[in-house]
């Protein structure tokens, strides 16, 4: 009986409402950061062979290997609003119950998968944009147009994601 007692704690303490709420903002950070650096890398090797042939395209390839950067800057804002409502940062650390906790973790679910697909999305966007420079550079803004596009959809995980964890009250 002792044994599931203790098993019964140790489950209690691993699905604390602070424990859920840090791993709300873990997958938010991460995730999102794993399809940003699938989607740079992406770009960043389709823009090496186009500027192993013309190195003055450079900066027209850096913006486009920039897009898919900004997934993982969302989740890790939404990694940190979420660090900063619970008083991780500063203050007394709020007591989360397991739902408050919860509501944190679903909260940070949109941005974390959002931001994973649409990263590695818009690097193959930016990357075909990359061919579309390589042979007419003066249609890098139709490049940059089809790759920002796709960031909409990201704009509005990540709006899904922070309304929640503003107004959020304890």
């Amino acid at each position: 009986m002792d044994i599931i007692k203790s098993i019964g704690e140790l489950f209690g303490w691993i699905f604390s409402g602070q424990n859920l709420a840090i791993l709300g903002a873990a997958i938010a950070a991460a995730l999102a950061g794993i399809g940003s650096a699938k989607g740079v890398g992406i770009v960043g090797e389709a823009s090496s062979a186009m500027l192993q042939e013309d190195p003055s395209k450079f900066g027209k390839a850096l913006l486009l290997q920039a897009l898919p950067g900004t997934q993982g800057i969302y989740g890790l804002v939404t990694a940190f609003l979420i660090i900063n409502k619970i008083g991780l940062l500063g203050g007394e650390p709020l007591q989360l119950t397991t739902a408050q906790g919860a509501y944190f973790l679903m909260a940070s679910l949109p941005i974390a998968l959002v931001g994973y697909f649409s990263g590695i999305a818009q690097g193959k966007v930016a990357a075909t944009g990359i061919s579309l420079v390589s042979k007419r550079p003066a249609e890098s803004i139709k490049a940059v147009t089809s790759a920002a596009l796709v960031e909409t959809y990201a704009i509005f995980a990540l709006l899904v994601s922070l309304l929640p964890i503003i107004f959020f009250k304890a």
